[in-house]
């Protein structure tokens, strides 16, 4: 066993056991996996939903409730980094949960984010038609979503070096955008071109913390789905020309990269803008002139701030989008070769494209359509909760995988070192992670269930997730009667799944 530890950086989807005759490509290049990372969680979350924060918090209390999440995040990448790095595979925790857990939470976990991601689609085609209604008021929607579909589906079907490419100028517009604006802004609170706001705005009323620890907590909730999307590198790892050396890399720059990005832009906002600006609660997918950036560029003397952050939002809907077709893709075909899916979703082209899971992944993007008949807004609403909650239990996996992994590594007698890559402070991490993942997921919604009236309505939308993992976890355990896999039988090698 120990033989196969040393395989290094060339092992191939053959030996990882994801394919056969037909096997995906290991095209993507180091640079094409940090802005896949980074792609994935730059988006709305940033540009949109900071403001609220800012808000609803103050500057203090979203910077606390983002500084929290974004160290659990950093735990779970890690944890993600240790073992895509030993076994890159394109199901990815899907696979992990299911060799180092339990085949039926690899199962549940594997559908669910496939319906998480296949979901999101729906909801960013559905703001991008949104967003272009800011240029072309009078255009139905739906042509727009139905556009968009074709050019990320093109660009998934040519190979995945066109969605690496793409991907790679998507994130990039979204990595300048918030890179002048935190030069802007410090530019701005020097007094450099304009007055200096000083400090005055953090304490302005009950600044720096507002609402206390109640408002920190319900910024929880906003902070954990802005960094969403930072596990794609862990898919992506299936098709890295060299795992060993650009996931660890990935994992290691963007996670800081985004941290930066998120709290420097926080600290932006806190100082250029006042939270009791009532532009900021309102910061919307369709509102996007009064995005906390396009308030601060505004502010700056920047006349075409709105024009400007309309093109960066649309970019970051797209590079959502495109990110998510082809995880979805992928975690559908390793779900095929494992046996946890049709076998006719692991076909592959001579390109290494799994044509079949792109075309019934795309098939689900048709659900945006649907906006045309209940309104854009409220379909946009409905579809990003449904994807919020299984994003969440997809880190919990994750979290789980890892520490078990790790106690099955030294239980079999393997010695740490050979690990490539080791994720710090174990076993604080993924425990720290686990509390805090579950905590986030029952406290997705608390306020429902407050106040003289139970908000039925407001804890469907909210916890819908649930049942539907619970359904299918529970479905595989008692069809297969799958047990927790002892430590001492944790599948550590790196042949056939």
């Amino acid at each position: 066993m120990n033989a196969d530890l040393e395989k290094g950086k060339n092992l191939s989807i053959r030996e990882t056991g994801i394919g056969d005759k037909e096997e995906l490509k290991r095209s993507l290049r180091a640079r094409h996996m940090n802005m896949i990372a980074l792609g994935g969680a730059i988006g709305t979350g940033l540009f949109l939903a900071s403001g609220a924060s800012v808000s609803t918090a103050g500057p203090g209390g979203a910077l606390v409730a983002y500084g929290v999440i974004g160290i659990m995040v950093y735990f779970l990448m890690t944890s993600l980094g240790e073992m895509a790095t030993y076994l890159p595979v394109p199901g990815s925790f899907g696979t992990y949960a299911a060799r180092f857990v339990d085949p039926a939470l690899g199962f549940a976990i594997g559908w669910n984010y496939w319906l998480n991601w296949a979901t999101c689609i729906a909801a960013e085609l559905v703001a991008g038609a949104i967003i272009m209604k800011f240029w072309f008021p009078d255009i139905p929607g739906y042509y727009w979503s139905g556009l968009f579909l074709v050019i990320l589906f093109t660009l998934n079907f040519l190979s995945t070096r066109a969605y690496g490419e793409s991907e790679y100028w998507f994130a990039g517009a979204k990595v300048v955008t918030a890179m002048i604006f935190l030069l802007v802004g410090i530019l701005m609170i020097l007094g450099i071109g304009s007055p200096s706001p000083g400090f005055a705005n953090w304490h302005i009323e009950e600044a720096p913390f507002v609402g206390g620890l109640g408002s920190i907590l319900a910024i929880f909730m906003i902070a954990g789905f802005s960094f969403q999307g930072t596990e794609l590198v862990g898919i992506a790892a299936g098709e890295s020309q060299n795992p060993e050396k650009d996931v660890p890399k990935a994992i290691n720059t963007v996670f800081w990269r985004i941290l930066l990005f998120y709290i420097g832009a926080l600290i932006i906002i806190g100082f250029v803008l006042p939270y009791t600006d009532e532009n900021l609660l309102k910061s919307d997918v369709e509102n996007v002139a009064v995005s906390p950036f396009t308030l601060v560029f505004s502010r700056a003397g920047f006349s075409a701030a709105a024009s400007l952050m309309n093109a960066i939002i649309l970019t970051s809907v797209l590079s959502c989008a495109n990110s998510g077709l082809y995880a979805s893709t992928r975690m559908l075909y390793a779900m095929a070769k494992e046996g946890k899916a049709p076998k006719i979703f692991g076909k592959v082209n001579k390109r290494g494209v799994p044509v079949n899971s792109l075309y019934i992944t795309s098939a689900i993007g048709f659900l945006a359509f649907l906006s045309s008949l209940v309104g854009e807004g409220t379909a946009y609403t409905w579809l990003l909760n449904i994807t919020g909650m299984i994003g969440f239990i997809a880190w919990l996996g994750i979290a789980i995988s890892h520490y078990r992994f790790r106690k099955a590594f030294i239980k079999q007698g393997f010695d740490l070192n050979e690990l490539k890559y080791k994720a710090k402070w174990f076993p604080f991490g993924p425990i720290f992670a686990m509390v805090l993942c579950f905590f986030v997921i029952i406290g997705q919604n608390y306020n429902a269930f407050l106040g003289g009236e139970v908000d039925w309505y407001g804890i469907v939308v909210s916890y819908v997730g649930i049942p539907i993992f619970l359904a299918t976890y529970i479905g595989y355990k008692l069809s297969k009667k799958s047990k927790l896999i002892a430590l001492e039988e944790v599948d550590l090698s790196k042949n056939a799944i």
